[in-house]
C-alpha cells in the first residue's frame, strides 16, 4: 500500500472546509427548470474530493471539468493514512468528510460495513475495459471506480540470468528457483530474488500474490485461507531464506527497499508493481537500465492465468447531499481522456486496458514487455470481496511471515498462527 503523510490543510480549518463542502448549493438545483441543460442544471453546485497528493488533478483538468458541467470542485488533500480517521470522525458526527473521497483497494470492505459508500451504475463495457473493478465490488455492487493501477508484474534481469548460464525466461516459479540457485552458485548475484519480508503491509501482499499466482486460491469462499496453497507458497518463501538466495536486509528493510534491489542490480528477480515499468529504465534511479524485462508472473506447471492488483480508485460518499454532481465527477475522472490525462500528470497507470495499450503501442509507456498482456489477467484473490477486518488480518499475515523469515517459525507455524488470528476475525 502507499503511505504518504502530505496534508496540506491544518485538521480544524480542513473539518471547517470538508463540511462546507458537501453539498453545496442544493436549494439551487431544486430551483432549475427541466428545459436547461446538464451544465445549467448544475450550475452553481460545488462538491469536495478529499484525496492523496498523487491523485490531485491539475488545475487545467478541474477548470475544464468546471466549464463542461458548471460543477466546482474543492480539492480536499489529505495524507493517506488519514483518509479513513477523517470519514469515521465525520461519519461519527452525522457530517459529510467529503462528497467524492480516495477509495484505496485494501480498505473497500471496512468502506462497505461502515456504509460509507454510494453504489454506483457502471456499464458492462467499463466492466470488461477495467478488470480492477471487481476489487471495488462486493455484492454485485460497485462501490469505488479504480483510476490508478498497480498490479503484479514479473522483472528479470536477462543479462545477469544470461551470465549464469540460464538462457530461458523463466515460466514457472520452479524455473525461477533454479535460476537463483545458479545465478548464487555461480556467484553472478549472491541474493538473486527480491522480496518482502518485514513486518509490513508489502510482505502480506508478497504472500498473497504467490499462493495466487501458484495456484489460483488464497481465501475460501467462507473466508478461511486456503491452507493447501497458503502452506505451500510460505514453504516456497522459506526455501528462499533457508537457501540464502533473499538478502539478510530484506527480513527487516522496508518493502520498496527489498524491491529497489532489482534496479541496484543485487537481485536479479522480482515480482513487483508496475511502476517498476519505468523505475527500470530511469538511469536516476537504476544501475542496470536495458537489462531488466518485465515478463508474465510465473505459475506452477506455466505462465500463471492470473495476477492480483493493488489499485487506487475514488467513491461518492453516501453522506454527501450533492450525489448526482459527485457522480458526474467519478465519471469524469476515470474516463478515458482523463485517465491518458493522468498518466502525463501524475504518471497514472491507466486502469483501462484501451488507454494502457494505446499508450504502450504510441510509445508513451516503454519497455513495457508483457505489461499489457498481465493487465488482462488481472482477478481478485477474494471470493466475497475484500473483507472489513483486512487490516487486522494482514497485520496477522505479515507478522507471522517476518517471524518465519527470521527462523522464529516454520512454514507450517507461521500458517497455523495467521489462521488461529484470522478464525478469530471471523467469529468476531
Amino acid at each position: 500500500m502507499k503511505k504518504k503523510l502530505i496534508s496540506i490543510l491544518l485538521i480544524s480549518s480542513m473539518t471547517l472546509a470538508l463540511v462546507t463542502g458537501c453539498g453545496g448549493n442544493k436549494e439551487s438545483n431544486e430551483n432549475n427548470g427541466s428545459g436547461e441543460t446538464a451544465k445549467e442544471e448544475s450550475a452553481g453546485e460545488k462538491i469536495t474530493f478529499m484525496v492523496p497528493d498523487w491523485g490531485v488533478p491539475t488545475d487545467d483538468q478541474l477548470a475544464a471539468f468546471t466549464d463542461e458541467t458548471g460543477i466546482e470542485v474543492e480539492i480536499a488533500e489529505v495524507g493517506w493514512d488519514d483518509i479513513r480517521e477523517k470519514l469515521a470522525t465525520a461519519a461519527a458526527a452525522g457530517e459529510c468528510a467529503a462528497d467524492v473521497v480516495e477509495v484505496d483497494w485494501s480498505w473497500v470492505g471496512e468502506f462497505q460495513a461502515a456504509d460509507w459508500l454510494e453504489p454506483l451504475e457502471v456499464s458492462e463495457e467499463d466492466k470488461a475495459d477495467m478488470p480492477t473493478i471487481e476489487t471495488f465490488s462486493i455484492d454485485g455492487k460497485v462501490l469505488a471506480m479504480p483510476y490508478a493501477n498497480d498490479y503484479r508484474l514479473g522483472y528479470y534481469n536477462k543479462k545477469q540470468f544470461e551470465a549464469a548460464g540460464v538462457t530461458e525466461e523463466p515460466q514457472t516459479w520452479d524455473d525461477v528457483l533454479e535460476a537463483c540457485r545458479k545465478l548464487k552458485s555461480t556467484g553472478t548475484v549472491d541474493y538473486p530474488f527480491a522480496i518482502a519480508l518485514n513486518a509490513e503491509e508489502k510482505t502480506s501482499t508478497c504472500l498473497m500474490w504467490l499462493a495466487y499466482t501458484m495456484n489460483g486460491v488464497v481465501w475460501n469462499d467462507d473466508g478461511t485461507l486456503n491452507k493447501e496453497s497458503v502452506t505451500e507458497a510460505l514453504k516456497y518463501i522459506e526455501t528462499l531464506v533457508k537457501e540464502e538466495l533473499v538478502a539478510p536486509e530484506d527480513k527487516t528493510s522496508s518493502g520498496m527497499d527489498a524491491y529497489m534491489r532489482i534496479c541496484g542490480g543485487t537481485a536479479s528477480y522480482l515480482t513487483g508493481p508496475t511502476s517498476f515499468v519505468s523505475r527500470s529504465q530511469n538511469e536516476e534511479i537504476c544501475n542496470v537500465v536495458g537489462e531488466i524485462e518485465p515478463i508474465l508472473v510465473p505459475g506452477k506447471e506455466a505462465k500463471a492465468t492470473q495476477t492480483m492488483a493493488l489499485p487506487e480508485a475514488i467513491g461518492v460518499t453516501k453522506a454527501s447531499e450533492n450525489k448526482e454532481a459527485a457522480k458526474k465527477f467519478v465519471e469524469w475522472y476515470t474516463s478515458a481522456d482523463m485517465q491518458k490525462q493522468l498518466n502525463e500528470t501524475n504518471s497514472a497507470i491507466p486502469t483501462r486496458n484501451s488507454v494502457l495499450e494505446e499508450l504502450i503501442n504510441n510509445g508513451t509507456i516503454q519497455n513495457a514487455g508483457a505489461m499489457l498482456e498481465e493487465a488482462k489477467l488481472i482477478a481478485s484473490p477474494f471470493p466475497n470481496g475484500v473483507p472489513s477486518y483486512y487490516a487486522e488480518m494482514s497485520s496477522a499475515m505479515y507478522n507471522a511471515i517476518n517471524k518465519m523469515a527470521l527462523g522464529q517459525l516454520s512454514a507450517e507455524e507461521a500458517y497455523d498462527e495467521m489462521e488461529t488470528a484470522l478464525e478469530k476475525l471471523i467469529n468476531e
